[in-house]
């Protein structure tokens, strides 16, 4: 056991890396960080080797004497951990590209997280995850899991109903919102607060506050006469004026593909036509990070990383592990038990809100009643991270029939059963849990 905090990155050689490793050096005055393990996969192993050198690069630019170590042996780095952060794409971009097509071909929205597409990666991601969580369990009883690996939601769910670890799901669209407010307001982003209220990639902003003043119906106005808050990886399209004055909250970001569907689904088949799936541009983007990343002169997280989609990631995944470490009792939107946060939902799903952080985990603030206008898409939208949830670890194909029959995103039982045949069938070497007799 270490002297300082043991941080082990199941994921390492993603090209996110470099934003966690930034969020350590900035806070290094207030996490000992003493060792950090990049872990990853066989064929991870290049990109793997290409973080690990520029890692080591900003460490030293920082004068910090944390040790970084890469590996491919997952159990010895999580033995004895502080704090795991899951950072997986079970699959690589290869199998987003497919989560992205699928779906298209039924004129059914394609997205790697909202709907089918989002249904298949949790079906891929569930039983790795599971396996890390044995080992958690087994060799370091003690640490938190940070899990950024979506869907957060579903994975957060299984962990916690299904596990003995200790967890928070983190994901970067609240803080992105906060500094997409503040910069359509022209304020510093460290002087808004919003009430979070809702699920992961389908959380609202109840309530804006300015220096403790409440400013909602300001930024409602903003939004209607067109003010943008959205992310790199989500079409810019405008919200109809008429509709944010009557859902009297503020959207997120994926709240598009479930109110802007026709909208959405016509931009994605265009993009798909003319420059391919978001996958395939990632692809294109993570290419040339790396070869930016390979550069010996690079000695800090480049810029372009923020094309990613995977901005503000190192605010929102140091701060939560220095709040628990520090036992700062800050407030952080996360994604936990409701345990009391939402009325009207059951008190062991997960959901994505406010919560006071500290050494004993999260406490979530309450938030009352959901708004009628929000409570029947949010219902309908856990009963569907529910049944994924299911589906994923006992491999049954009416659960997971009924789980995109959920799923507000899916039309008919039809499509919803040629979606998922297609989906077994294309994902057929990574999903244990199913028959494999019936999948080929």
């Amino acid at each position: 056991m270490t002297n300082g905090l043991k941080i082990t990155v199941i994921g390492g050689g993603s090209s996110y890396t470099p934003e966690l490793i930034e969020g350590f050096i900035i806070r290094a005055n207030e996490l000992p960080v003493e060792e950090i393990h990049l872990v990853d996969i066989e064929e991870g192993k290049v990109k793997l080797n290409v973080i690990y050198e520029l890692t080591k690069r900003m460490i030293k630019k920082a004068g910090l004497k944390t040790q970084i170590f890469q590996t491919l042996d997952r159990k010895k780095a999580i033995e004895n951990s502080d704090f795991v952060v899951t950072q997986i794409r079970v699959g690589g971009l290869q199998s987003r590209a497919k989560d992205e097509k699928i779906p298209l071909k039924y004129d059914v929205i394609g997205q790697e997280t909202t709907g089918a597409g989002g249904f298949a990666k949790a079906m891929r991601t569930i039983p790795v995850i599971l396996e890390i969580c044995r080992e958690i369990e087994e060799l370091a009883p003690n640490a938190w899991l940070i899990n950024f690996t979506n869907p957060v939601s579903i994975i957060t769910e299984m962990v916690l109903k299904h596990t003995k670890v200790k967890t928070m799901g983190l994901c970067n669209v609240p803080i992105g919102m906060i500094n997409n407010i503040a910069k359509i307001l022209g304020y510093e982003s460290n002087r808004l607060k919003i009430d979070f209220v809702g699920l992961n990639h389908m959380v609202y902003g109840k309530k804006v506050y300015l220096d403790g003043e409440e400013i909602t119906k300001d930024v409602l106005t903003k939004l209607a006469e067109g003010g943008s808050v959205t992310m790199k990886n989500i079409p810019d399209l405008v919200w109809d004026r008429d509709f944010i004055y009557a859902l009297g909250l503020i959207p997120c970001p994926y709240h598009r593909y479930f109110y802007m569907t026709d909208e959405m689904l016509e931009d994605e088949k265009k993009a798909l036509a003319e420059k391919g799936t978001r996958a395939e541009q990632v692809m294109k983007i993570e290419a040339a990070l790396f070869e930016l990343y390979k550069k010996v002169e690079l000695e800090e997280k480049p810029k372009e990383l923020e094309e990613r989609g995977g901005a503000y990631y190192s605010d929102a995944a140091v701060s939560l592990i220095s709040a628990i470490y520090n036992d700062k009792g800050e407030v952080h939107t996360v994604n936990i038990h409701n345990n009391g946060g939402i009325m009207g939902l059951p008190e062991d799903v997960v959901v994505e809100v406010n919560a006071v952080i500290g050494r004993a985990g999260a406490k979530p603030i309450a938030s009352g009643k959901l708004p009628t206008q929000i409570n029947g898409l949010l219902q309908a939208v856990k009963s569907y991270e529910l049944l994924t949830v299911e589906a994923g670890l006992r491999g049954d194909y009416n659960t997971a029939l009924m789980a995109l029959m959920a799923n507000p995103l899916v039309p008919s039982i039809k499509v919803a059963k040629k979606i998922l045949d297609d989906i077994l069938r294309e994902n057929v070497d990574y999903l244990p849990q199913f028959n494999k007799r019936n999948l080929i």
